[in-house]
């Protein structure tokens, strides 16, 4: 894979869980940072089928592998500048990807990133 084909421009964020100084607990995301990707929609069998019926999109996006990436986990989520969308409230509606599994290539030069869209984040 060649550096052309990294066409996507996609933010990594981690969930974070902090004390909101009045005894409660706040939660939401820290963005961690940001990377080109190439994007692979899947489209094959069965279980994918039934995804895209319920509104779910699973994809592939791989990336380069360094420390950085290599640190992301499934508890993650990612989003997709190119397809992001707010709503009012400037909350995410769409181009927001919950990460299923993380995956280093055999050669350690990729990494390749099962998500889903159409999911609570």
């Amino acid at each position: 894979m060649g550096a052309g084909s990294l066409r996507e421009r996609i933010v990594f964020e981690r969930p974070k869980s902090e004390p909101d100084g009045h005894g409660g607990i706040e939660t939401g995301w820290t963005e961690m940072f940001e990377v080109r990707a190439a994007l692979r929609w899947l489209r094959g069998g069965e279980s994918v089928q039934a995804a895209r019926l319920s509104g779910r999109q699973p994809a592939v996006f791989t990336i380069r592998a360094n420390d950085q990436t290599r640190a992301i986990a499934p508890d993650w989520r990612l989003r997709d500048l190119r397809r992001l969308a707010l709503d009012a409230g400037g909350q995410p509606i769409r181009g927001v990807f919950n990460i299923r599994a993380v995956i280093e290539t055999e050669d350690r030069a990729w990494i390749e990133i099962t998500a889903e869209t159409g999911v609570a984040t």
